[in-house]
This record gives structure tokens, C-alpha cells and sequence, in this order.
């Protein structure tokens, strides 16, 4: 298949374009879904790109939440470290306590002894 026969039925970008339009069927890679929310940020008026590549542009506007949602998350200034899982393993411990603390003072609120005592002979 020759390259303008590619580019008639729309499997090559246009002049000046980047992304390609997904064939009947296909699915849109992560790769494809970033370049064009790139071609969105750039400026390009969403209306037109999604008449070009034939996706709603209310689907091209969740994909640019998305990336900035995950831009925005990866450019946090503190990542993930020991001292999470530090903090979780005691808010466990911490939750176990309380639990063990409510149990004891049902028992100690009943009325009666805690266990049955053998008699001294």
C-alpha cells in the first residue's frame, strides 16, 4: 500500500499532526493517548483534534485529566518511604490496644468475679 493511499484512509497523521487515528476497532495505546493530550496541551482546540482522530471529545478531555491527575502525583515532593509502613504497622498496633482496652472494661464493668476461683481447703 502506497503512502498516499495510507493517508486516505487515515492511517498516516496529517501535515503538521502527530497522532494517528485508531483504525475501526482498535484499541488506543497509553503511547497514542499521550501524544495526543500532549497535541491538547499544546494548544490545539480539542474540537478539532477529535474530529481528526474520530474519538469524543468529552474521552479527550477525561485522558487530559488523567495525565495531568498523574503528572501532578509524580511531581509530589515526598514519595512513599519506611516510615509509612512504619507508621502503618502502629496505627495497627495502636487499633489492637484499644481493642484489648474496650474488652477489659466490659469485664471490669460486669457485675460478678472475672473467673471462678477453686476454694482453699
Amino acid at each position: 500500500m502506497s503512502e498516499k493511499e495510507r493517508e486516505k484512509r487515515g492511517l498516516l497523521p496529517p501535515e503538521g499532526g502527530s497522532a494517528i487515528p485508531a483504525p475501526h476497532g482498535l484499541r488506543w495505546t497509553a503511547s497514542r493517548k499521550a501524544e495526543v493530550v500532549l497535541r491538547l496541551l499544546r494548544g490545539e482546540p480539542i474540537d478539532a483534534v477529535s474530529r481528526e482522530i474520530g474519538v469524543e471529545a468529552y474521552r479527550l478531555d477525561e485522558w487530559r485529566a488523567r495525565a495531568l491527575a498523574g503528572a501532578e502525583a509524580s511531581l509530589k515532593s515526598r514519595s512513599g518511604d519506611a516510615r509509612d509502613d512504619e507508621i502503618d504497622r502502629l496505627r495497627g498496633k495502636v487499633g489492637e490496644l484499644t481493642m484489648e482496652n474496650e474488652i477489659l472494661r466490659m469485664r471490669c464493668e460486669k457485675t460478678g468475679p472475672f473467673a471462678k476461683r477453686r476454694s482453699s481447703p
